[in-house]
């Protein structure tokens, strides 16, 4: 598919992204289970992964399109934002109690021992009967059949769901004002719809 386009641009922005994603797939392995994690390391690994997917694909459609450097840099950034937004909310919904919206079970998150964002805002708060918990169950991996339902309890009693929510739904506005730089029309709504679905399912 990449070759059929016949355009070498196209085929180095796909490269480059396959490239990062490898780069932070060895990353993301490195800091597996360290909650000592911060959120600049997340990020990164957000960034490099799910993000530079997104990112590519939009500059990608503004490479065939003959855009403006430009309009295929804000392309970019958009897909950029809206990726980081698309993992953040992924991570708030592992976290919550319906299955509905999920592309998997609720809770494998932190069955399979991630550091996500909820888990590292809650960290970042430095109660020490919360960061036991996460020690033990997220570092160590020691977790019981009720541990999930006491993560979710703790996220929500210290608003580190609120905040990983309001974090997804800033990255996406992020998202939309990089469209204002592009031209008005049918893709320029379609674009702006996709963010707004985003968040529509943290709402």
């Amino acid at each position: 598919l990449m070759v059929e386009t016949n355009s070498i641009r196209v085929l180095e922005s796909l490269a480059n992204a396959s490239a990062t994603i490898s780069q932070s797939e060895v990353l993301q392995m490195t800091l597996a289970q360290d909650i000592s994690t911060n959120q600049e390391k997340y990020l990164q690994v957000v960034r490099g992964k799910t993000a530079a997917l997104f990112s590519a694909a939009c500059e990608v459609g503004g490479i065939i399109s003959d855009a403006k450097s430009s309009q295929i840099k804000s392309l970019t950034e958009y897909g950029d934002a809206l990726g980081i937004s698309f993992q953040i909310m992924d991570d708030y919904l592992d976290y919550c109690q319906s299955n509905e919206n999920l592309g998997k079970n609720s809770g494998d998150d932190f069955r399979e021992r991630k550091i996500t964002l909820p888990v590292l805002l809650s960290l970042s708060k430095k109660n020490q009967e919360d960061n036991s918990f996460w020690k033990r169950t997220i570092a160590k991996g020691n977790q019981r059949d009720s541990d999930f339902i006491s993560a979710q309890k703790i996220l929500r009693e210290d608003n580190s769901l609120e905040e990983t929510k309001e974090k997804a739904v800033a990255w996406s506005e992020i998202a939309r004002t990089k469209l204002k730089l592009l031209p008005k029309g049918k893709i320029n709504n379609f674009l702006n719809e996709l963010t707004k679905f985003m968040t529509s399912r943290i709402t």
